[in-house]
Protein backbone atom coordinates (compact mmCIF):
# COMPACT_ATOMS: atom_id res chain seq x y z
CA UNK A 1 0.00 0.00 0.00
CA UNK A 2 1.08 3.21 -0.11
CA UNK A 3 1.13 5.44 2.82
CA UNK A 4 -1.56 8.40 2.47
CA UNK A 5 -0.35 12.10 2.81
CA UNK A 6 -2.74 12.91 6.05
CA UNK A 7 -0.54 10.21 8.01
CA UNK A 8 2.46 12.72 7.70
CA UNK A 9 0.63 16.25 7.99
CA UNK A 10 -2.77 15.05 9.60
CA UNK A 11 -5.85 17.33 8.95
CA UNK A 12 -9.24 16.68 8.85
CA UNK A 13 -9.75 12.97 7.89
CA UNK A 14 -7.00 12.29 10.19
CA UNK A 15 -8.79 13.39 13.03
CA UNK A 16 -12.46 11.96 11.58
CA UNK A 17 -10.35 8.55 11.80
CA UNK A 18 -8.80 9.35 15.03
CA UNK A 19 -11.39 7.20 17.09
CA UNK A 20 -10.81 4.01 15.01
CA UNK A 21 -7.03 4.64 15.34
CA UNK A 22 -7.73 5.03 19.35
CA UNK A 23 -9.50 1.47 19.82
CA UNK A 24 -6.30 -0.38 16.82
CA UNK A 25 -4.08 1.14 18.43
CA UNK A 26 -5.58 0.04 22.27
CA UNK A 27 -6.20 -3.30 20.99
CA UNK A 28 -2.78 -3.44 19.44
CA UNK A 29 -0.84 -2.60 22.54
CA UNK A 30 -3.24 -5.07 24.83
CA UNK A 31 -1.96 -7.41 22.33
CA UNK A 32 1.56 -7.10 22.34
CA UNK A 33 1.74 -7.76 25.99
CA UNK A 34 0.50 -10.94 25.43
CA UNK A 35 3.22 -13.77 26.27
CA UNK A 36 4.86 -15.73 23.63
CA UNK A 37 6.50 -18.85 23.11
CA UNK A 38 10.27 -19.22 23.26
CA UNK A 39 12.64 -20.21 21.10
CA UNK A 40 15.39 -22.51 22.20
CA UNK A 41 17.80 -19.74 20.95
CA UNK A 42 17.69 -15.95 21.60
CA UNK A 43 15.39 -13.83 19.53
CA UNK A 44 16.65 -10.37 18.34
CA UNK A 45 13.66 -8.64 17.11
CA UNK A 46 13.95 -5.60 14.66
CA UNK A 47 10.21 -3.53 14.23
CA UNK A 48 9.27 -0.28 13.90
CA UNK A 49 6.52 1.52 15.84
CA UNK A 50 4.70 3.01 12.87
CA UNK A 51 3.43 0.77 9.46
CA UNK A 52 5.92 1.09 6.66
CA UNK A 53 9.41 1.41 6.09
CA UNK A 54 11.89 2.54 8.14
CA UNK A 55 15.11 0.99 7.43
CA UNK A 56 14.43 -2.60 9.33
CA UNK A 57 16.38 -4.51 6.88
CA UNK A 58 19.47 -2.95 6.85
CA UNK A 59 19.50 -2.89 10.64
CA UNK A 60 18.70 -6.49 10.81
CA UNK A 61 21.71 -7.49 8.20
CA UNK A 62 24.18 -4.75 10.67
CA UNK A 63 22.52 -6.63 14.34
CA UNK A 64 23.94 -10.52 12.10
CA UNK A 65 27.24 -8.52 11.46
CA UNK A 66 27.60 -7.58 15.05
CA UNK A 67 26.72 -11.27 16.83
CA UNK A 68 29.11 -12.99 13.79
CA UNK A 69 32.10 -10.72 14.96
CA UNK A 70 30.82 -11.60 18.28
CA UNK A 71 31.27 -15.62 17.29
CA UNK A 72 27.77 -16.05 17.08
CA UNK A 73 25.62 -17.87 14.10
CA UNK A 74 22.80 -15.75 13.53
CA UNK A 75 19.47 -16.89 11.28
CA UNK A 76 17.09 -14.55 10.19
CA UNK A 77 13.14 -15.01 10.49
CA UNK A 78 11.03 -13.64 8.33
CA UNK A 79 7.31 -13.84 7.66
CA UNK A 80 7.60 -13.42 4.27
CA UNK A 81 5.34 -10.37 2.98
CA UNK A 82 4.23 -10.80 -0.50
CA UNK A 83 5.66 -14.20 -0.61
CA UNK A 84 3.13 -17.56 -1.51
CA UNK A 85 5.01 -19.62 0.84
CA UNK A 86 2.72 -21.04 4.05
CA UNK A 87 4.68 -23.63 5.07
CA UNK A 88 8.39 -22.67 6.99
CA UNK A 89 11.36 -22.64 4.38
CA UNK A 90 14.76 -21.77 4.28
CA UNK A 91 15.10 -19.57 1.88
CA UNK A 92 17.52 -20.41 -1.45
CA UNK A 93 18.28 -17.18 -3.44
CA UNK A 94 19.42 -19.65 -6.67
CA UNK A 95 15.99 -21.07 -6.53
CA UNK A 96 13.38 -18.35 -5.05
CA UNK A 97 11.63 -15.30 -5.85
CA UNK A 98 10.54 -12.77 -4.40
CA UNK A 99 6.63 -13.83 -5.46
CA UNK A 100 7.56 -17.07 -3.62
CA UNK A 101 9.21 -15.92 -0.42
CA UNK A 102 9.05 -11.93 -0.50
CA UNK A 103 11.73 -9.23 -1.19
CA UNK A 104 13.02 -8.73 1.86
CA UNK A 105 14.16 -12.23 2.70
CA UNK A 106 16.07 -12.32 -0.31
CA UNK A 107 18.15 -9.59 0.44
CA UNK A 108 18.35 -11.23 4.04
CA UNK A 109 19.33 -14.97 2.69
CA UNK A 110 22.73 -12.95 0.62
CA UNK A 111 24.13 -12.23 4.22
CA UNK A 112 23.18 -15.30 6.14
CA UNK A 113 20.85 -18.19 6.70
CA UNK A 114 17.39 -16.93 6.55
CA UNK A 115 13.50 -18.32 7.12
CA UNK A 116 10.47 -17.37 5.90
CA UNK A 117 7.28 -18.30 7.88
CA UNK A 118 3.82 -16.96 8.33
CA UNK A 119 3.74 -18.01 11.57
CA UNK A 120 6.80 -16.97 13.86
CA UNK A 121 6.99 -19.96 16.06
CA UNK A 122 7.29 -22.89 13.42
CA UNK A 123 9.55 -20.05 11.56
CA UNK A 124 11.94 -20.10 14.79
CA UNK A 125 11.90 -24.17 15.14
CA UNK A 126 13.17 -24.18 11.98
CA UNK A 127 15.74 -21.48 12.17
CA UNK A 128 17.30 -22.91 15.55
CA UNK A 129 18.59 -25.81 13.41
CA UNK A 130 20.94 -23.52 11.39
CA UNK A 131 22.37 -21.23 13.84
CA UNK A 132 22.51 -20.32 17.55
CA UNK A 133 20.78 -16.66 17.65
CA UNK A 134 17.57 -15.15 15.57
CA UNK A 135 17.27 -11.85 14.17
CA UNK A 136 13.57 -11.18 13.18
CA UNK A 137 12.71 -9.02 10.60
CA UNK A 138 9.71 -7.06 11.72
CA UNK A 139 7.03 -8.79 14.32
CA UNK A 140 7.70 -5.90 17.72
CA UNK A 141 4.19 -5.80 17.76
CA UNK A 142 3.33 -9.73 17.29
CA UNK A 143 3.05 -11.75 20.54
CA UNK A 144 3.48 -15.30 19.20
CA UNK A 145 7.12 -15.72 19.87
CA UNK A 146 8.56 -13.94 22.82
CA UNK A 147 11.91 -11.28 22.20
CA UNK A 148 14.71 -11.02 23.90
CA UNK A 149 16.09 -8.09 23.14
CA UNK A 150 13.71 -5.77 21.24
CA UNK A 151 14.68 -2.87 18.95
CA UNK A 152 12.34 -0.54 17.14
CA UNK A 153 13.85 1.47 14.76
CA UNK A 154 12.53 4.85 13.43
CA UNK A 155 13.20 7.42 10.18
CA UNK A 156 14.74 10.39 11.21
CA UNK A 157 13.23 12.08 8.95
CA UNK A 158 9.38 10.78 8.85
CA UNK A 159 9.80 9.87 13.00
CA UNK A 160 5.82 8.70 13.89
CA UNK A 161 3.99 11.44 11.45
CA UNK A 162 0.71 12.45 12.43
CA UNK A 163 1.31 10.38 15.92
CA UNK A 164 -1.72 8.62 15.95
CA UNK A 165 -2.55 5.07 15.22
CA UNK A 166 -3.66 3.39 12.16
CA UNK A 167 -6.15 4.02 10.35
CA UNK A 168 -5.55 7.81 11.08
CA UNK A 169 -1.91 7.65 11.32
CA UNK A 170 1.11 5.35 10.69
CA UNK A 171 1.69 4.41 14.28
CA UNK A 172 0.51 0.47 15.12
CA UNK A 173 0.10 1.39 18.52
CA UNK A 174 0.45 4.62 21.10
CA UNK A 175 3.91 5.85 21.36
CA UNK A 176 4.01 5.41 24.96
CA UNK A 177 2.52 1.83 25.15
CA UNK A 178 5.31 0.57 22.39
CA UNK A 179 8.17 2.23 24.30
CA UNK A 180 7.29 0.58 27.16
CA UNK A 181 7.85 -2.98 25.21
CA UNK A 182 11.46 -1.95 23.77
CA UNK A 183 14.90 -2.43 24.72
CA UNK A 184 16.40 0.31 22.39
CA UNK A 185 15.37 2.60 19.61
CA UNK A 186 17.58 3.00 16.28
CA UNK A 187 17.45 6.34 14.91
CA UNK A 188 18.28 6.23 11.36
CA UNK A 189 19.09 9.85 9.74
CA UNK A 190 18.53 13.41 10.94
CA UNK A 191 15.47 15.46 11.44
CA UNK A 192 13.39 17.47 13.74
CA UNK A 193 10.53 14.46 13.37
CA UNK A 194 13.11 11.82 14.68
CA UNK A 195 14.47 13.62 17.08
CA UNK A 196 11.25 14.38 19.24
CA UNK A 197 11.07 10.52 18.93
CA UNK A 198 14.45 10.01 20.57
CA UNK A 199 13.51 12.68 23.25
CA UNK A 200 10.78 10.83 24.32
CA UNK A 201 12.29 7.25 24.22
CA UNK A 202 15.20 8.86 26.34
CA UNK A 203 12.63 10.27 28.81
CA UNK A 204 10.78 6.71 29.05
CA UNK A 205 14.40 5.45 29.92
CA UNK A 206 15.31 4.02 26.58
CA UNK A 207 18.72 4.28 24.74
CA UNK A 208 18.76 5.71 21.08
CA UNK A 209 20.99 4.13 18.84
CA UNK A 210 21.74 6.42 15.95
CA UNK A 211 22.85 5.91 12.74
CA UNK A 212 22.89 6.37 8.78
CA UNK A 213 22.06 4.62 5.59
CA UNK A 214 25.17 4.59 3.62
CA UNK A 215 25.23 4.26 -0.36
CA UNK A 216 27.91 1.39 -1.68
CA UNK A 217 30.99 2.95 -2.15
CA UNK A 218 31.32 1.15 -5.58
CA UNK A 219 27.75 1.95 -7.22
CA UNK A 220 27.86 5.68 -5.62
CA UNK A 221 31.28 6.38 -8.07
CA UNK A 222 29.36 4.50 -10.76
CA UNK A 223 26.42 6.93 -10.56
CA UNK A 224 27.92 10.16 -9.25
CA UNK A 225 27.82 12.69 -11.91
CA UNK A 226 25.42 10.75 -13.56
CA UNK A 227 21.80 11.99 -14.92
CA UNK A 228 19.44 9.21 -13.52
CA UNK A 229 16.20 7.72 -14.36
CA UNK A 230 15.60 6.51 -10.64
CA UNK A 231 12.12 4.04 -9.95
CA UNK A 232 11.46 2.99 -6.24
CA UNK A 233 8.66 0.81 -4.84
CA UNK A 234 9.30 1.17 -0.96
CA UNK A 235 7.95 2.77 1.68
CA UNK A 236 9.75 6.24 1.44
CA UNK A 237 11.02 5.97 -1.94
CA UNK A 238 12.02 9.78 -1.27
CA UNK A 239 14.83 8.70 0.57
CA UNK A 240 16.34 7.40 -2.37
CA UNK A 241 15.86 10.37 -4.26
CA UNK A 242 17.30 11.66 -1.90
CA UNK A 243 20.63 9.46 -1.60
CA UNK A 244 20.91 9.57 -5.04
CA UNK A 245 20.94 13.62 -5.51
CA UNK A 246 23.48 13.70 -2.00
CA UNK A 247 26.24 11.42 -3.85
CA UNK A 248 26.24 13.55 -7.03
CA UNK A 249 23.74 12.12 -9.51
CA UNK A 250 21.22 14.29 -11.33
CA UNK A 251 17.70 12.76 -11.04
CA UNK A 252 16.28 13.13 -15.08
CA UNK A 253 13.51 11.41 -14.30
CA UNK A 254 11.64 9.77 -10.67
CA UNK A 255 8.85 7.52 -10.37
CA UNK A 256 8.15 6.35 -7.10
CA UNK A 257 5.45 3.03 -6.37
CA UNK A 258 3.86 1.48 -3.71
CA UNK A 259 5.86 -0.47 -0.93
CA UNK A 260 6.92 -3.96 -2.51
CA UNK A 261 5.13 -3.20 -5.94
CA UNK A 262 4.77 -6.53 -8.32
CA UNK A 263 6.42 -5.14 -11.00
CA UNK A 264 4.79 -6.08 -14.20
CA UNK A 265 7.20 -6.68 -17.70
CA UNK A 266 5.63 -3.64 -19.21
CA UNK A 267 6.53 -1.10 -16.89
CA UNK A 268 9.74 -2.52 -16.49
CA UNK A 269 10.48 -1.95 -20.34
CA UNK A 270 8.55 1.10 -20.48
CA UNK A 271 11.09 2.54 -16.96
CA UNK A 272 14.21 1.38 -19.40
CA UNK A 273 12.70 2.46 -22.43
CA UNK A 274 12.55 5.82 -20.82
CA UNK A 275 15.79 6.36 -19.35
CA UNK A 276 17.40 5.26 -22.99
CA UNK A 277 15.62 7.68 -24.68
CA UNK A 278 16.74 10.52 -22.80
CA UNK A 279 20.15 9.21 -22.68
CA UNK A 280 19.80 8.26 -18.34
CA UNK A 281 21.03 5.60 -16.54
CA UNK A 282 18.06 3.43 -15.06
CA UNK A 283 18.85 3.41 -11.26
CA UNK A 284 16.60 1.37 -8.67
CA UNK A 285 17.06 -0.20 -4.35
CA UNK A 286 18.04 -4.06 -3.73
CA UNK A 287 14.76 -4.00 -2.53
CA UNK A 288 13.10 -3.62 -5.61
CA UNK A 289 15.85 -5.54 -7.84
CA UNK A 290 15.57 -8.38 -6.12
CA UNK A 291 11.27 -8.67 -7.21
CA UNK A 292 12.52 -7.99 -10.96
CA UNK A 293 14.94 -11.23 -10.78
CA UNK A 294 13.03 -13.49 -13.55
CA UNK A 295 12.06 -11.18 -15.51
CA UNK A 296 14.87 -8.86 -16.35
CA UNK A 297 16.61 -10.10 -19.52
CA UNK A 298 20.46 -10.30 -20.10
CA UNK A 299 20.70 -6.94 -21.78
CA UNK A 300 18.13 -5.21 -19.35
CA UNK A 301 20.23 -6.40 -16.14
CA UNK A 302 23.45 -5.12 -17.73
CA UNK A 303 22.24 -1.37 -17.93
CA UNK A 304 19.82 -1.39 -14.88
CA UNK A 305 22.29 -0.17 -11.75
CA UNK A 306 21.15 -1.01 -8.00
CA UNK A 307 22.25 0.93 -5.14
CA UNK A 308 22.60 -1.06 -2.17
CA UNK A 309 22.92 1.10 1.47
CA UNK A 310 23.77 -0.23 4.61
CA UNK A 311 23.29 0.77 8.19
CA UNK A 312 26.29 2.55 9.60
CA UNK A 313 25.93 2.71 13.51
CA UNK A 314 27.57 5.79 15.11
CA UNK A 315 28.58 3.72 18.38
CA UNK A 316 28.16 0.24 16.97
CA UNK A 317 29.87 -0.91 20.35
CA UNK A 318 26.42 -0.13 21.84
CA UNK A 319 24.42 -2.09 20.01
CA UNK A 320 27.05 -4.81 20.51
CA UNK A 321 26.85 -4.50 24.45
CA UNK A 322 22.91 -5.27 23.82
CA UNK A 323 23.86 -8.10 21.64
CA UNK A 324 26.41 -9.28 24.03
CA UNK A 325 23.97 -10.75 27.65
CA UNK A 326 22.44 -13.05 24.73
CA UNK A 327 22.30 -16.65 26.41
CA UNK A 328 24.00 -19.67 24.71
CA UNK A 329 22.52 -22.52 24.02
Amino acid sequence: MRAPGFWDDGGPLAWLLAPAGALVGGLTAWRTGRPGAKATVPVVCVGNFTAGGAGKTPTAIAVAELLRQAGRRPVFLSRGYGGAVREPVQVDPALHRAAQVGDEPLLLARHGPAVVSPDRVAGAALAATLGDVIVMDDGLQNPSLAKDLRLAVVDGAAGIGNGLCVPAGPLRAPLAAQLRRVDAVVLIGTGAAGADVAARAVAAGVPVLKGSLVPDPAAAARLAGRTVLAFAGIGRPGKVFASLEALGATIGARHAFADHHAFTRAELADLLDRAARGGMVPVTTEKDRVRLEGMLSPAQAAVLETLPVRLELDAPEALAGLLRPLRRS
